[in-house]
């Protein structure tokens, strides 16, 4: 574990499978002494403008921090400075395990939470299992490649966040692939909210915050 301060927003470039990964770390205002948890927020698609800095996962991070948890944002491979190429989810899950495994051992935190947006939610849920998760948020996944990699939620507190006008991801299906769920997340349906929670930013941050910072 490094001596790092829990508190301070940096960037950092950090070795990943493909070569460097970039990473930008925020942290909550106040901490105390002891260790805090940690959530790493997965970014929307590469190949359509999709980034760290993508405003939805901004304000995701944002929220987290709000409820006392650091973050770690990163670029996905062939992404700002992150080195390597696109790979349809499969190599950008070992990003994310990179990420993971530097997060441990740098900070050690003792919860472990995980977040997704759009394509972002697909290698969340590809990753979360192995990766000892203990909360996981998807916001506007991407349940038609849930669908064909067969891909389900574990028993841990989860919450799905989904707009009712979003043309990017299916609202309706959204809803089959979580009334097909062994393990029932908590679903928020964010009526006439677009792919982009347009004009909805505040909305979507109540909808992480009013569930969470009670449990």
């Amino acid at each position: 574990m490094s001596d790092l301060p829990p508190c301070t927003r940096q960037e950092k470039l950090i070795a990943g499978p493909a070569g460097d990964l970039e990473l930008l770390i925020t942290c909550p205002k106040q901490t105390g002494t002891l260790p805090i948890p940690y959530a790493v927020v997965c970014h929307p698609h590469p190949l359509h403008g999709g980034t760290m800095n993508n405003k939805v996962v901004y304000i995701i991070a944002q929220t987290f921090n709000a409820l006392g948890v650091g973050t770690v944002r990163f670029n996905f491979r062939g992404v700002g400075k992150s080195a390597g190429k696109f790979d349809h989810g499969n190599a950008e899950t070992e990003d994310l395990r990179a990420v993971v495994d530097w997060l441990k051992t740098e900070y050690a935190p003792p919860e472990l939470w995980l977040a997704g947006f759009s394509f972002g939610s697909y290698v969340a849920l590809r990753g979360h299992r192995e990766l000892g998760i203990s909360r996981l948020l998807l916001v506007a996944p991407s349940v038609e490649r849930f669908k064909s990699s067969g891909l389900q939620l574990s028993n841990i507190p989860t919450l799905v966040i989904q707009g009712s006008k979003d043309d990017v991801v299916s609202p309706p299906g959204v809803s089959e692939w979580i009334a097909a769920q062994l393990h029932q997340p908590q679903f928020d349906w964010m009526a006439d909210a677009d792919p982009f929670f347009q004009g909805r930013l505040h909305e979507l941050r109540e909808a992480i915050i009013v569930p969470w910072e009670k449990s």
